[in-house]
């Protein structure tokens, strides 16, 4: 029967063949896309594993093993900054020949030598010395390999110390291994680098989510293509003898073999575009090609699951035909949708509603279960509920039709509200996608991004926030800027002013009770773009520290203070403010005159106000949000696109000998074309509708229950979003009508 059922499928006419490229085109497509959601995790994963070693000296991260016998060494992490790209630099000094060394290097650089990874090495090259290659003591021996950068594109630089300069630094420790622990595993004070377990298990699993479901609907479509056709034949096989278990084994092997040569197809497509897939910047940076991996679990259970879904899709999809061999002729029509559908949308919208009232979960593991269950549970929901909203909307146009067209469509959506919702249901789930991603970007990015950092003075002060926070010290870290650093930034070109910001007694963190800074106002007026004094006054009080909310605004007043100029210059140093005219050169030469001038000893390089605002942790988050919502987006609508063209084929294969009698017996072909519209157009506004209506509650919900805040009202971007999604659906939809002219002639309302 086996047999059989092969030679049927692949030597059964031009129609069988075609329906069999058809279906393994479809699956190829689904596949690949599903295989890139699985690299793509992996590669996220991995990416983010090789952000461990830059955890090294942490509370929170550790090696997987004990390390004994080994020379201690001294560790200094720091933030550099060049043109808007941020460099890891990292001091190290070792204390005899067994330091650990870190990944990446052959062996630790001596005083007065460095090592670059590729990206920043190049970048040393082609910049002029002056703006980067001068903060680097000594010369540069090699760079550093694949194993301790996160991506090809990181800017790191490892820096030889002597252990006696770099002991006495602050915020310098003392090692004696190297993490192993990636950021998403990092339990205590660790580095805001790489992905926080806080959030990257709880997006990646919606992510994947979101993107697996309207997969796993369009590979269901594809295999039931020409549905009604195969039913037909199936009962014709029915009527001649052939009994349901042959049935199944003919229907089962030819979706079989359709999806096992789409799936083998997907494997290839996969391979071929994994080049191209690194350069995506899902994450911010590029990946390695061996990141896009996948493993033996991820192959085995697409290779095998997939033809098995489709075997069983296609079984399911005869249980008419072996019922009864004249069910297919008799045209039985479905049993209505009840309003139980309702169901599962509002148990999954409930339990999103369930930890608003009782809080969410502790940990993140029951974060992930919560929300991942609430959010599929209203995926699988809004499936479940299309078809009866799609029949009552039906009813609602039968009430209202007045022309031909809009009658038989709407009865047409009557009798089967479950074909023409399954049409449109991938687009529904993108939507409802699309709306829980706009809701949860729109409103942390207007809780928490600042608007000021595109300002002129936000993207030419350059500000140096010498306060340190280390483990021995909480003071400004000099006492004076030196001489030489004044008189080389003086000669700077495009540097218009430079203002010192003093720390008085008892200094403390902005967050603290405390005095602030204070500045000279002759200083002042050479910068007013931070603001200006009182009248008559000496000096002022000003935030001693910019990252508390402090910003360039010429129109600031800082109140007076009853500090002299010349007691306040003999305070020590806790802010350097350098205006410039904007351009790269200006910045960088000044920035480097001032990472020279006070070595390693702060946390931070020097920033402008829109770098600083820009590597924010709120800003980077709204940013990794917003890469991954477009990937979600961008990945689900093509998707959905291919699931309604799909749907659309397959529609018109199955309708050819109705609309051919209704042609016969004189209904225009217009008429007909409109009845499609209708057929698809109801549907989708309806499905639509709820799917939007869900996505905004379900965002609303997570909003509330894990982060405390309020739904804020979308852009014009979702709304302009929204509608071309929607009429670039129509106008897929409309590019299939010419086709009905050919495919309703005459000869289609022949009994095959």
């Amino acid at each position: 029967m086996i047999a059989f059922a092969l030679r049927l499928t692949l030597r059964g006419g031009r129609e069988a063949l075609a329906r069999l490229i058809v279906i393994a085109a479809a699956v190829m497509i689904g596949v690949a896309l599903l295989l890139t959601a699985l690299g793509g995790i992996h590669a996220v994963h991995a990416q983010n594993n090789r952000y461990a070693w830059l955890e090294t000296g942490t509370a929170g991260a550790a090696a997987r093993h004990a390390v004994t016998n080994v020379d201690p060494e001294w560790w200094l992490l720091t933030a550099d900054e060049y043109d808007g790209q941020q460099i890891g630099r990292v001091d190290i000094a070792a204390t005899g020949p067994s330091s650990p060394v870190p990944p990446g290097l052959s062996e630790l650089p001596r005083p007065e030598e460095y090592y670059a990874s590729p990206a920043l090495a190049e970048l040393i090259r082609s910049a002029p010395r002056s703006q980067l290659a001068d903060r680097y003591p000594g010369r540069m021996i090699g760079t550093i390999g694949a194993a301790g950068l996160p991506s090809p594109s990181t800017l790191v630089v490892v820096v030889g110390r002597s252990a006696s300069a770099l002991s006495s630094t602050d915020r310098a420790v003392r090692i004696s291994r190297i993490s192993t622990t990636p950021p998403d595993q990092c339990n205590g004070a660790c580095y805001a680098i790489g992905y926080n377990n806080n959030s990257i298990d709880l997006i990646l699993s919606v992510v994947t989510a979101a993107i697996l479901f309207p997969i796993l609907i369009f590979i269901g479509t594809a295999t039931r293509l020409s549905a009604a056709r195969r039913n037909q034949r199936f009962a014709a096989m029915r009527l001649v003898g052939a009994t349901p278990r042959q049935v199944a084994i003919i229907s089962s092997v030819e979706s079989t073999l359709a999806t096992a040569l789409g799936v083998a197809a997907g494997f290839a497509l996969f391979l071929l575009t994994r080049p191209l897939l690194v350069d995506v910047p899902f994450t911010g940076s590029k990946f390695f090609p061996g990141d896009l991996s996948l493993s033996i679990t991820d192959i085995l259970a697409v290779a095998v699951g997939v033809p098995i879904a489709a075997a069983i899709a296609a079984r399911v999809a005869l249980r008419r035909v072996v019922v009864s061999p004249l069910g297919v002729s008799r045209r039985v029509t479905p049993t209505s949708p009840k309003p139980w559908r309702l169901i599962p949308l509002l148990l999954g919208l409930g339990e999103l509603v369930m930890f608003v009232v009782i809080g969410r979960p502790p940990t993140i593991d029951g974060q992930i279960a919560a929300y991942l269950t609430g959010v599929l549970l209203t995926m699988i929901g809004l499936v479940v509920a299309g078809p009866w909203l799609t029949m009552i909307g039906s009813r609602a146009l039968v009430r209202r039709a007045r022309r031909p067209a809009s009658l038989i469509a709407a009865r047409r959506l009557a009798d089967n509200p479950h074909a023409a919702f399954r049409a449109v249901s991938g687009l529904v789930l993108s939507l409802f996608v699309a709306s829980i991603a706009f809701g949860i970007i729109t409103t942390f990015d207007s809780y928490r991004v600042s608007d000021g950092s595109s300002s002129v003075a936000a993207t030419s002060t350059l500000v140096a926030d010498l306060t340190s926070y280390g483990p021995r010290s909480r003071s400004a870290p000099i006492e004076a800027l030196p001489a030489r650093a004044r008189q080389a930034l003086g000669r700077t070109p495009g540097v218009e002013g430079i203002v010192e910001i003093h720390a008085g007694p008892g200094f403390a963190r902005p967050d603290q009770a405390g005095p602030q800074g204070f500045v000279t106002c002759a200083e002042l007026a050479t910068v007013p773009r931070v603001g200006h004094c009182p009248p008559g006054a000496q000096s002022a009080v000003v935030r001693a520290g910019y990252r508390d909310g402090w910003e360039a605004n010429p129109a600031t007043l800082w109140p007076a203070s009853a500090r002299s100029a010349a007691e306040v210059d003999a305070l020590p140093i806790a802010t350097v403010v350098v205006a410039t005219d904007g351009s790269t050169t200006a910045i960088e030469r000044a920035r480097t005159v001032l990472e020279n001038a006070v070595g390693v000893v702060v946390e931070f390089a020097p920033t402008t106000i829109a770098e600083d605002q820009a590597l924010s942790a709120d800003t980077q988050r709204s940013k990794g949000y917003q890469r991954l919502a477009d990937v979600v987006i961008l990945t689900s609508l093509p998707i959905a696109g291919c699931t309604l063209a799909v749907s659309i084929v397959a529609g018109l294969n199955d309708r050819r000998r109705p609309f051919g009698l209704l042609r016969l017996t004189g209904a225009p072909l217009a008429v007909l074309r409109r009845v499609i519209a209708f057929e698809t157009a109801v549907p989708l506004l309806l499905s639509a509708l709820a799917a939007t209506a869900a996505g905004f509650a379900a965002a609303y919900l997570f909003l509330r229950s894990q982060l405390g805040e309020t739904l804020q009202p979308p852009t014009l971007g979702y709304y302009l979003a929204v509608a071309a999604g929607i009429v670039a659906s129509l106008a897929l939809v409309a590019s299939t009508l010419p086709v009905l002219d050919r495919i309703t002639g005459p000869e289609a309302a022949r009994n095959d």
